[in-house]
């Protein structure tokens, strides 16, 4: 467990850490070991690809697009971790029994919490992702111009008028930045459940700012 929380530590650290110039200049020129020239740390991790996804060149799509998707939605959560951890929250009340948003704790405990959310809410949240899932966000064949990209011809904002090196260097940043807030949530889930181990609530840190 203490591996475990000192890893997430580590991770939760590095999605504060300033982005290298150097990242974003080898993410420009590519790599050719990794299929779409992205993914490859110009540091000592290199190409860090222990389970050899990479010679898969058929599925490498797919698990890139999926890679980038897990990204995407862990840097929402990390934001609205932020958000209603400096108690921020959607005005009004959750249901008809007159519940306010803010009434419900943060984190993880709004879900398993002794005092979460209520089940019909969480049902609503599960369903508009499934909404989201199976009508919105998946590409549809000839209109992806690379792994995760749901615009489906209806949203652009200026993709198009990008030059290839600059949306190259604009998907390594998203890339970079998905795979910090994966480690980044995972750390500040982690916070919240070593809290019963002793672990001192009063630090500085995100998790623990109610």
């Amino acid at each position: 467990m203490k591996t475990v929380a000192a890893l997430a530590l580590i991770g939760s650290a590095a999605a504060f850490a300033p982005v290298q110039q150097g990242r974003v200049n080898t993410a420009i020129a590519g790599d050719a070991r990794s299929p779409d020239g992205l993914g490859v740390d110009p540091g000592p991790l290199d190409l860090f690809d222990p389970l050899g996804l990479v010679e898969d060149a058929d599925s490498f799509p797919r698990r890139r697009a999926v890679e980038i998707k897990h990204g995407r939605i862990c840097q929402l959560a990390f934001l609205g971790q932020i958000v209603t951890r400096a108690g921020i929250h959607l005005p009004g009340n959750i249901d008809s029994a007159g519940d306010k948003f803010s009434d419900f704790p943060n984190g993880v405990a709004a879900i398993f919490g002794p005092n979460h959310i209520p089940t019909a809410g969480i049902v609503q949240i599960i369903s508009f992702i499934g909404i989201l899932e199976c009508a919105f966000m998946r590409e549809v064949p000839g209109l992806s111009e690379f792994p995760g990209d749901f615009r489906n011809g209806y949203i652009d904002f200026g993709w198009d008028t990008f030059d290839e090196e600059t949306k190259l260097q604009k998907r390594a940043i998203e890339l970079n930045n998905g795979r910090a807030a994966m480690m980044g949530i995972l750390g500040l889930m982690v916070h919240e459940k070593i809290i019963p181990l002793g672990y001192d609530p009063d630090l500085p840190i995100i998790g623990h700012l109610q």
